[in-house]
């Protein structure tokens, strides 16, 4: 051995120990230096009298594999490292040891049990997915179906080791796949079984809190189909003893217990229980609960499994009333007498009492046997007392037989419950059965569970060598015999002729034989035998060494046991209990003691012997239980051989029961007992490592040299490396699809393998430290370089920096002396214009104080003279309005006269309303006028003014250049005589300045006034219209809290939204599945029932296939008579005619939804009241306006539509009646047609003077309402309008009477005439009110409109932002490649663009080569109607014409309805529906049936035939889905029946006349809406129909991609040479499928991607709507994502980083096809998110808390469970990678603990999305649509 390596040695604790040798070590040295893990140095010694040499260690690479047959050392050690790692790290409880599955019990609850997780095993081979107990039954199951071969899973281990539930996992699951076909739920009553049994059969011990403490076998039968049909339980060898004894801390069967616990129940009350520490057979254990575990809800279970399997609740409360009878019979208490021979019971013995009364027997006779018993001999019958002991025995031997024969009654119950009449096919088997036991003191019991083990073994020993041979024979490699322990000897001493047993039974059989006496003989015996041996220190006890041990067994109770005695007295009584329970449980042994009985008399009475012969003893003949055994375990080994066997074994980690700790001591011990070591030395024996030729070659060609994979043959290229590194050639064989290789081989070729990467590593590392020390000189030099120019720069910078400062100080001196001088000048400057400044000041504030006394006298004289002119002009004006007064007052009064005359005529109103508008432009223009003569005097003023201002100025120049130049008098006086005159004329111009003004300010108040007038009206227009911005602004603050109120809530609705319709979608899913099972049964009792059954004739076929109500469209106008036809028919009558039910139910719902609305109405009319108040007066007035308009319209609408539909129908049947009689006239077809003329314009003149009608109206009931709110108001407030240039009131009488003339009239005269003569100003002001109305109006529909663009453009710019950050990650991706890799990745990208255009352009062609198709068909139809029609014309041609002229017959207009005969509907459904193939009508419009029953539906509600309709829509649903059943795996025809199904529902909708649904229709399509029946329970019922058929497509498309997800995303090599290879084990070289040399068929990411596309071309050319084809994918995406998902977390091997990059390549493959498919907004791309982030868990960093924290970060679409089971099963490919540590997962787990995940480890992959149908309208028109010659549809008529 060399240094280095790594070894097991023997260790007294943990059994074994690695250590690593330290020197190397030569053959014949008797110490091996060794170090222990604590870095402790050991000399090991190794000698043929010390120890061998030591076990070498597996590499760390294959720590932790799940099948310990791919181990390179098979050896014990490393199966227990094996097991103890994968145990205690990574928590897997299941691994792989060959053929056997190695289950180690966790003591814990564990989620890998669920339905999600039975689906994801269910389908896969057995070493495809990770050990579980499901895979072997999946094995089972799959080989029972392909081999039609009975198959037995056989499940041993210790007690405590999991074995029961190992078991009821097993029948759980073959429950789950293999469930009954129909109702009979016989899965459900086999798992129903299972608290029963336990209740009855398990009890508490010291190793096992549910220990079963009995064998059973129970077979579950299958039908041909391989469904559940019954089931068959056996059991073996109950433990009795348990009933009457238990050791401390043990219990009794649970049953005791729970029904203690529910002894308080009134039904119970009769049962006398009280605690079951007050009785003997549940107290001996000194503990009566069990942690965690409620007896009185365990009780309810099995009382609930009972009533499932059909017991009746009087047999239950019989075997109630005798578990509670064995109680009271353990408390009774058996006095002993004076002699001690002797002894009684009590007669006042309550529990004695009790017992009789529950079983029915008497009391005397039971307390006399109890204390006595019969000896018969030859002639005389004795009675004789016994012991107390001797009773008490009796006692417990009547406790135990009453337990066993109530076991054997349930069990014999149960089967027949399970049993079933039909024939069974096959069936697989699932043994639960005790393993090898050893303890202390060891007795019979222990025997027979050894005994059976022994069995047991040999049979899987002989299993394990023969599939060894069938592996070598089918690869034809040579073979030698294998060395295998056989344990036949062992056998051949239990159960041979005078062996164990058979001397037992002979020691029986002797009246006074003991056990002291069967042990002498088994030492003269056996004595030779080599597995029996004798104690050395007892005589009592002897040993047999079993194949796992040896156990020593005491001989005491042994022939007790065995014989199993029960007096016949206490039989007899019980065979007379009054209760038929009581007494069917023993009559089996009445039989059997009467036929013994009777044999026994005649062969007295015909043979007499010469000797008396004793009579039949007083108990019964009967076998012995080791007889019994040994016949029971026979029946089963043949029944095992005749299957093929599944091995579980159970492992117990340790005896405390504590959760996930390894005692490698006791796993040792069982790992020895169970077999699993001897599997592992079979298999070691032979060649046990094995590997394919591709995985080989995948895995060691970097051992191989670039010639030898130039060859193409993979078996040559490993045959010749083999050869060359392996020199001897029995190391390893080569088989035809494999390579076998000897322990060992493969770790030494891991070891060159890793020798090679080593070197390989080295050279990289040298060429990388080269390089990075050349990079690093380089970089050096640069430095210098770098560091010299820069000390270069700095010294020339410093010399021109001196260079620059000496410049810049000369610069200085020079502005500073400059600076200096120039401040001198300026002080000298500043001096003499201030001097010059104050000389001219004084001059001229002189002359300025003589001109402002001469302007205070002439203000003084100006206004003295404006006060006379004013007081003579109002004496002046005073009198004229005097005048005024009264003559205007005379002529208002004629002209009030003038004006109650014109009120009462219309015409008077119009002429208000012509002027108005004139009058205002006057006004206007009048304003603007007197505005711009004001501007331009202002303007004339202004410049007059500037003029006389420049005069002045000059002139006082002049005054003082003469006053400078000549000083004389005469010169003065002429300058101050000029100077007056010039005063005079300022003075002059003044007062007509002043005069101008006067006169611009009596205009300007005049203008003021008036504008001061409009002003108000404006002001009060602005005021509302404030008041309306304010509302306005209020109620869009209001909208936006709603709204961002509403955001917050809308993800909660639009979730429970989601939820009531995916619960909605599941109901209805269970419907369709109740109403498949109802049809099946249906199916079922027609083909029983023999003869021929004949229906009704008054009974429609139709209507008996459909599974929805009969709904008659004309239901809403019968209701009437429908009550009617009750009270004439009497209730009895009525309520057996469906129909008339069905029209009273329909209005019944129609008045409750009237009455809902009405209170709906009431209730928001209120809401709005209180909210609101009182509205403002012009709102009110609008709406009572526009309730006046619709009231009035809706009248007058309603009115001439009756009367018009009237009118039309009439003249069209005259018309259609004429032209029946003469249909070649061409002049009726002309009449026809200027009749139908004529009609359309009396109809549109006819609406035109409705509209005008509807108006005036409208506007009449306004101006009334109107006039009254002002006079209420006018009365309330005594205010009576002024007239706006009088100040005095108007008579109030005349006024009033003035008002109801108004009113009376209904003349629409306005208030607004008060204000001025004319009115105009009110007119203006009313005029602007409605014009600022529908300003607003415009302004909201614009603001709406607005806000409807700018959604529109964010969502455009949400849409290019995604486009550019996705274009922008391919370029940041693109930049980071390399540029080789840039060019191949910009080619790939542009092959697929080119591929993507190249398919978008084939389907184009596509569909214009259809619709070229289509048009040449249509033409050649139309060329042959020309045809005819010019043969017709030719022949009706007159003789005495020269010339043929073509008369063109004018073409009919289509109303895009067709008319069928009533005989013809079965036709019609058979031709479009149940003969329609979807290639017949790909080249029309798409969902072209859908559109053709559209329109009969159309006719046939135009001539009002409700039975027509509903016979046509019950016949087209039930054809529907007789369709869709006979074809429920295609595909196409799914598609084809979802976008006709759909489209019929749009075309309900559309063409319904419901508003909600024609905003888009087109006027043409408005007028074919349905006119007389009311379809909406119909479009209801397609609804539903349409989800059955989404969910059929769903499940077809599954289907068919199932078996290519896990090929495809997770096993393909989509990136070549990517993927690596590992040893594999047993499981993995022999998978339960049959493989062709060349390997499986597997599928590839791009066939996957090529069956989605053809899943969406197929929708597409449908028709189907792209909403509901992306929900299609969203919803095969999840399932893509949940198999992968499932997959991954359950396949250890595909956890490794290289399958992480190839998986998210995949990913990013169909993303892409996504994008191509304009998909991407679908969803699909969320739902993959979990399979994202496993990918990229699978690559990032797994080692710093910093890589934690990141992961926590990443993972945030996975839960905690499948965050830290992925970290577990991460796998490293090569030594080079490092498992994820134990610290590291529990970092994860505790940073994750904030999480609230559910704790789900699994997706459900049978979860689907809640289907939503857009209503999306077609755009196609009904008339124009053409119905091809090929569907044979010639029965229809274009109407």
């Amino acid at each position: 051995m060399e240094m280095y390596t790594r070894v097991w040695i023997p260790d007294p604790e943990d059994v074994w120990r690695a250590a690593e040798i330290i020197k190397d070590y030569k053959e014949g040295e008797p110490i091996l230096h060794l170090k222990l893990e604590d870095e402790s140095p050991l000399e090991y010694r190794i000698g043929p009298k010390d120890n061998p040499l030591p076990f070498l260690r597996n590499p760390d690479i294959l720590v932790g594999e799940n099948d310990l047959t791919a181990l390179s050392y098979l050896h014990e050690p490393a199966v227990l490292h094996n097991l103890k790692v994968r145990f205690l790290e990574p928590n897997h409880i299941y691994t792989y040891c060959g053929i056997v599955l190695v289950a180690i019990n966790p003591y814990d609850q564990l989620q890998i049990y669920g339905e999600e997780v039975i689906n994801a095993y269910s389908g896969q081979n057995m070493g495809d997915m990770d050990p579980h107990i499901f895979a072997v039954a999946e094995e089972a199951y799959k080989q029972m179906a392909r081999d039609e071969r009975n198959q037995s899973i056989i499940v041993s281990g210790e007690s405590g080791a999991g074995k029961t539930v190992s078991a009821k996992y097993a029948m759980r699951f073959f429950a789950t796949v293999g469930g009954s076909a129909n109702d009979t739920n016989v899965e459900e009553k086999v798992l129903a079984s299972s608290p029963i049994m336990e209740a009855i059969g398990n009890a508490k011990t010291t190793r096992n809190d549910n220990s079963s403490r009995f064998g059973k076998y129970i077979q579950i039968g299958f039908d041909r189909r391989y469904h559940i049909i019954g089931a068959n339980m056996r059991t073996y060898l109950l433990e009795k003893s348990r009933v009457v004894f238990q050791a401390e801390d043990e219990r009794n069967y649970h049953i005791f217990y729970q029904l203690c616990a529910s002894a308080s129940f009134p039904e119970f009350k009769d049962l006398a229980l009280t605690s079951a520490e007050d009785f003997i057979f549940t107290s001996q254990g000194e503990n009566i609960f069990i942690e965690g575990v409620n007896d009185a809800e365990d009780f309810k279970k099995t009382k609930e499994a009972f009533t499932l399997l059909g017991v009746k609740e009087s047999n239950q409360s019989s075997i109630f009333r005798i578990i509670a009878s064995i109680l009271h019979l353990g408390n009774v208490e058996i006095c002993s007498e004076r002699d001690g021979d002797s002894c009684h019971i009590s007669r006042n013995d309550p529990h004695l009492t009790h017992f009789c009364r529950l079983l029915g027997v008497e009391l005397e006779q039971m307390e006399h046997w109890l204390c006595h018993r019969k000896l018969v001999t030859t002639s005389e019958t004795y009675v004789k007392n016994m012991s107390r002991k001797q009773a008490a025995n009796a006692r417990d031997a009547l406790a135990k037989h009453i337990y066993a024969h109530m076991f054997d009654w349930i069990v014999e119950h149960v089967n027949k419950s399970l049993h079933t009449s039909s024939k069974q096919h096959s069936f697989i088997g699932v043994l639960d059965i005790y393993g090898f036991e050893t303890f202390e003191i060891n007795s019979f019991e222990q025997f027979c569970i050894n005994y059976a083990n022994e069995k047991l073994q040999q049979q899987f020993n002989q299993h394990v060598f023969k599939l060894e041979q069938e592996e070598y024979m089918k690869e034809q490699i040579p073979w030698t015999l294998i060395d295998f322990y056989d344990n036949q000897p062992c056998i051949d001493l239990i159960e041979a002729k005078l062996g164990i047993l058979d001397l037992l039974d002979e020691e029986c059989k002797v009246p006074k034989g003991t056990d002291q006496n069967w042990c002498q003989k088994l030492y003269d015996r056996l004595s030779s035998s080599v597995h029996f041996q004798k104690p050395r220190m007892s005589n009592i006890s002897f040993i047999i060494i079993h194949f796992a041990d040896k156990v020593e067994y005491q001989c005491d109770g042994f022939l007790e046991k065995n014989r199993d005695t029960v007096y016949e007295e206490h039989i007899n009584i019980l065979k007379a209990s009054k209760f038929q329970l009581v007494a069917d449980l023993f009559q089996d042994t009445n039989k059997d003691g009467s036929s013994s009985t009777s044999s026994s008399k005649s062969s007295r009475i015909n043979v007499r012997s010469a000797k008396p012969t004793p009579k039949v003893p007083n108990k019964e003949h009967r076998k012995t239980v080791g007889h019994q055994f040994r016949s029971s375990l026979q029946l089963l080994m043949e029944t095992l051989n005749a299957t093929t066997p599944h091995y579980v074994r159970c492992i117990k980690p340790n005896d405390e029961k504590e959760a996930f700790s390894f005692d490698s001591r006791r796993a040792v011990q069982q790992l020895r007992a169970c077999g699993v070591l001897e599997t592992i030395r079979i298999s070691a024996a032979g060649y046990p490592s094995r590997w394919t030729y591709p995985d080989f070659f995948n895995r060691y060609r970097v051992l191989m040299k670039k010639s030898d994979m130039t060859v193409g043959d993979k078996k040559l290229v490993c045959r010749n490396l083999l050869e060359t590194l392996v020199k001897d050639p029995d190391k390893f064989q080569f088989g035809k699809t494999k390579i076998f290789f000897r322990a060992g081989q493969v770790a030494y070729l891991e070891k060159l393998r890793a020798d090679k990467f080593r070197s390989a590593c080295i050279k990289i590392q040298k060429t990388v430290r080269r390089w990075l020390q050349m990079a690093r000189y380089k970089k050096i030099r640069k430095s210098a370089i770098t560091l010299q120019r820069f000390g270069r720069g700095y010294m020339a910078r410093r010399y021109a920096e001196q260079l620059r400062l000496s410049r810049a100080a000369v610069i200085c001196q020079k502005q500073y002396r400059m600076v200096r001088e120039r401040r001198g000048y300026l002080r000298v400057r500043q001096a003499v214009v201030t001097i010059q400044a104050f000389t001219r000041g004084m001059f001229t504030r002189r002359i300025f104080q003589e001109f402002l006394l001469h302007h205070k006298a002439m203000i003084i004289q100006k206004h003295v003279r404006g006060w006379l002119t004013r007081r003579k002009f109002k004496v002046a004006r005073n009198a004229a309005i005097t005048i005024q007064c009264a003559y205007r007052r005379m002529r208002a009064k004629r002209e009030l006269k003038q004006l109650k005359i014109e009120a009462r005529s219309a015409q008077h109103l119009k002429k208000l309303n012509t002027g108005m508008e004139n009058k205002i432009v006057q006004l206007q223009r009048k304003m603007d006028d007197q505005t711009k003569d004001l501007k331009t005097q202002n303007e004339q003023l202004v410049v007059a003014k500037a003029s006389l201002g420049s005069e002045v100025n000059k002139l006082q120049k002049e005054l003082e250049t003469m006053r400078s130049r000549q000083g004389d008098g005469g010169q003065l006086t002429s300058l101050k005589d000029e100077l007056e005159k010039l005063r005079a004329e300022l003075q002059e111009a003044h007062a007509h300045r002043k005069k101008l003004e006067e006169e611009h300010s009596n205009e300007k108040m005049r203008f003021e006034q008036r504008v001061e007038e409009l002003e108000r009206e404006n002001s009060l227009l602005k005021s509302e219209k404030e008041k309306m911005n304010q509302r306005i602004l209020h109620h869009s603050k209001s909208t936006e809290d709603q709204e961002s109120s509403a955001s917050q809530s809308v993800g909660r609705v639009q979730a429970e939204l989601d939820e009531e319709r995916q619960r909605y979608q599941n109901l209805l899913r269970e419907f369709s599945r109740l109403e498949q099972r109802y049809d099946n049964l249906q199916e079922a009792k027609v083909r029983f029932q023999p003869g021929h059954r004949r229906n009704n004739s008054n009974q429609s076929s139709l209507e008996s296939d459909s599974n929805y109500p009969s709904i008659s469209t004309s239901e809403v106008g019968d209701t009437d008579d429908a009550i009617q036809l009750v009270e004439e028919m009497g209730v009895e009558k009525a309520a057996m005619d469906i129909g008339v039910f069905m029209k009273l139910q329909k209005r019944v719902r129609e008045l409750e939804q009237e009455r809902k609305r009405l209170q709906v109405n009431l209730e928001k009319i209120e809401d709005q009241s209180k909210r609101k108040g009182i509205e403002p007066k012009m709102t009110s007035e609008q709406e009572n306006a526009d309730l006046a308009y619709n009231s009035l319209k809706r009248q007058e609408l309603e009115s001439e539509n009756k009367k018009l539909k009237n009118d039309l129908n009439e003249l069209r049947k005259a018309i259609a009646d004429r032209a029946s009689k003469n249909s070649s006239s061409n002049e009726l077809q002309d009449g026809y047609n200027l009749l139908l003329g004529q009609l359309k314009a009396a109809n549109e003149e006819l609406d035109v003077r409705k509209d005008e009608v509807l108006i005036l109206r409208s506007q009449i009931v306004t101006a009334a309402q109107q006039k009254e709110k002002e006079t209420t108001n006018h009365i309330e407030t005594n205010n009576l309008p002024e007239w706006t240039n009088s100040k005095k009131p108007i008579d109030k009488e005349e006024a009033l009477r003035s008002y109801h003339g108004l009113c009376e009239s209904k003349n629409k005269a306005s208030d607004w005439g008060y204000l001025n003569e004319d009115g105009e100003l009110g007119l203006a002001y009313q005029g602007l009110k409605q014009v600022a109305r529908l300003l607003e109006a415009q302004l909201q529909s614009q603001a709406r409109k607005h806000e409807d663009e700018l959604e529109a453009f964010h969502t455009q710019v949400e849409l290019l932002k995604d486009d550019i950050e996705k274009k922008q990650e391919m370029l940041n991706h693109t930049m980071s490649l390399s540029p080789e890799a840039q060019v191949e990745y910009s080619v790939q990208q542009e092959i697929t663009r080119l591929t993507n255009d190249n398919l978008d352009l084939k389907e184009l062609v596509e569909k214009l080569e259809k619709n070229e198709r289509k048009l040449k068909k249509q033409l050649r139809i139309y060329m042959k109607k020309v045809q005819e029609l010019e043969a017709s014309q030719s022949t009706t041609a007159k003789p005495e014409m020269t010339r043929q002229v073509t008369v063109q017959r004018r073409e009919k207009d289509f109303e895009g309805m067709l008319e069928y005969y009533k005989e013809d509907e079965a036709l019609l459904v058979k031709t479009l529906i149940t003969d329609m193939k979807p290639h017949a009508v790909s080249a029309t419009v798409p969902c072209l049936p859908a559109y053709i029953l559209f329109m009969c539906i159309r006719h046939a509600d135009y001539i009002n035939d409700d039975q027509k309709v509903h016979s046509l829509l019950t016949s087209t649903i039930n054809a529907i889905k007789k369709v869709l059943k006979k074809n429920n795996d295609d595909f196409e025809m799914t598609s084809f029946w979802l976008a006709n199904t759909s489209r019929l529902l749009h075309c309900l909708k559309q063409y319904s006349g419901d508003e909600a649904f024609m905003t888009q229709n087109t006027a043409k399509q408005n007028e074919h809406c349905l006119k007389n029946f009311d379809l909406a329970e119909y479009r209801q019922v397609l609804s539903d129909l349409s989800i059955q058929i989404y969910q059929q497509l769903v499940k077809v498309a599954e289907h068919v991609m199932q078996p290519m997800i896990v090929s495809a995303m997770l096993e393909s090599e989509s990136i070549p040479s990517l993927a690596g290879v590992k040893p594999m084990g047993y499981r993995n070289r022999s998978s339960s499928m049959d493989k062709d040399e060349e390997g499986p068929g597997s599928y590839t990411l791009e066939a996957l991607i090529r069956q989605l596309g053809q899943f969406h071309v197929v929708m597409g050319e449908h028709g189907l709507d792209p909403e509901i084809a992306g929900q299609v994918v969203r919803q095969l995406f999840y399932s893509i994502n949940a198999v992968t998902l499932n997959n991954l977390l359950l396949r250890k091997d595909v956890c490794s980083w290289s399958t992480g990059m190839q998986l998210r390549y995949n990913i990013s493959q169909m993303e892409e096809w996504l994008r191509g498919k304009n998909l991407h907004q679908s969803g699909a791309v969320v739902n993959m998110e979990p399979v994202i982030q496993a990918a990229q868990l699978l690559q990032v960093k797994k080692k710093t808390s910093q890589d934690a924290e990141a992961i926590c970060s990443l993972c945030t679409a996975l839960t905690m469970q499948q965050i830290v089971k992925i970290l577990n099963l991460y796998t490293p490919l090569n030594e080079f990678e490092e498992r994820v540590t134990v610290s590291f997962i529990r970092n994860i787990q505790n940073r994750l603990q904030e999480r609230n995940d559910v704790p789900m480890l699994l997706v459900d992959t049978k979860h689907t999305f809640p289907v939503l149908f857009p209503y999306t309208p077609s755009a196609l028109s009904l008339e124009t649509l053409h119905i091809p010659a090929n569907l044979s549809l010639h029965f229809l008529t274009r109407v």
